[in-house]
């Protein structure tokens, strides 16, 4: 659960004078309905569609990072916008780029499988096809945006290597007072493709955590911040995701998460089933906003001792939605590394930290 949209929809929201965010279309069954919860859910309050995970150049060897996410709602329950985040890492250069859009739909979008979203920037288009784990992934950069862009690109094709991921076991998560949210995974989706960075093509192989999530804009009237984190263990192949939400008015703090054995035993983590601290923080050069840049994971019940540390500092993304609407978060590539049992364990991590 990502709460930096929950704080997007409300400013959208109010941006474009809809005063009255309504949740009325959303829908709560209590169990998530495989595969139609797939699809685009009508007028819903807030729905995306995400995909982040780690590349790897199957000449040279070089490792980048990838995130590509739809988002829908309707904050009246009339019009229907959709937004799309594209952001790219390369350790090897310590660079990160990122490219971004908002428009409202000219028809609202239908609950129809397989998937087909398109999303078009001046000269490019932007689409995610595919459904349950088969996915396929088309983008190109803009040269207009927020930074030099220009030879970003990527072209990817996904099948499930473990199978779906329902959190709170239903696919549905309880968020203390804040918020109730369908919520499921795929967290290991083996990845093929090509990439373009900087101009040059790779051709690329790795894995991709993807999260589905809907009803997510009735969190609109709470002031909160986020701090989320999913892992893929490289051995024993295990899935975590953690989350730690702030409520800035009252100092509330709702924790919770998932670990997905290597069976495919779900297991859901309570408060106090594990630890997520903060070690080290970033400070932006741009936005001067302060992040947690390393963190230390404690999981005691699975023996785990972990450290998530990201492989470029600056992976901070600011959006220019309207003339005077301006949103920063922190969101990318990160490395494990640590013990179970006493035994070192490595992995992948992608992490996003929002409203600091």
């Amino acid at each position: 659960m990502r709460f930096l949209r929950f704080t997007l929809l409300l400013a959208i929201a109010s941006a474009c004078s809809i005063l009255k965010p309504t949740t009325k279309n959303d829908v709560f069954p209590g169990q998530a309905q495989l595969p139609q919860e797939e699809a685009p859910h009508v007028k819903n309050s807030l729905e995306w569609w995400y995909f982040t995970g780690h590349l790897k150049d199957v000449t040279t060897g070089e490792d980048f990072g990838v995130e590509y996410v739809f988002f829908h709602f309707s904050p009246d329950g009339k019009k229907d916008y959709q937004m799309v985040n594209f952001a790219m890492t390369d350790p090897q250069k310590q660079d990160f780029k990122y490219d971004y859009y908002l428009d409202k739909l000219a028809v609202p979008l239908t609950a129809s499988l397989p998937i087909n979203l398109t999303q078009r920037k001046n000269d490019q288009t932007w689409t995610l096809t595919g459904q349950e784990g088969r996915y396929k992934l088309q983008a190109r950069m803009t040269t207009k945006g927020p930074n030099n862009q220009a030879g970003q690109a990527i072209s990817l094709s996904t099948t499930p290597a473990k199978p779906v991921l329902l959190h709170g076991g239903t696919g549905y998560e309880q968020y203390g007072p804040v918020a109730q949210a369908g919520y499921y995974s795929y967290p290991r989706l083996a990845t093929t493709g090509t990439i373009e960075v900087g101009g040059k093509t790779h051709q690329v192989t790795g894995e991709l955590w993807y999260d589905r999530q809907w009803n997510c804009g009735g969190v609109n009237k709470r002031n909160v911040a986020w701090d989320w984190l999913s892992i893929q263990l490289d051995d024993p192949k295990e899935e975590i995701m953690l989350y730690a939400v702030h409520e800035t008015k009252t100092g509330q703090q709702i924790s919770g998460g998932s670990h997905f054995g290597p069976k495919g035993e779900n297991l859901h983590l309570a408060e106090s089933d594990f630890t997520l601290e903060p070690v080290t923080y970033w400070t932006s050069p741009t936005t001067k906003k302060r992040y947690p840049a390393t963190w230390h994971i404690t999981v005691p019940s699975k023996g785990y001792d972990l450290t998530v540390t990201p492989l470029v500092p600056h992976q901070e993304l600011t959006l220019q939605l309207f003339k005077v609407l301006k949103l920063s978060y922190w969101e990318g590539m990160c490395r494990v590394t640590g013990t179970q049992n006493g035994k070192p364990v490595t992995g992948n991590a992608y992490v996003e930290i929002t409203n600091r």
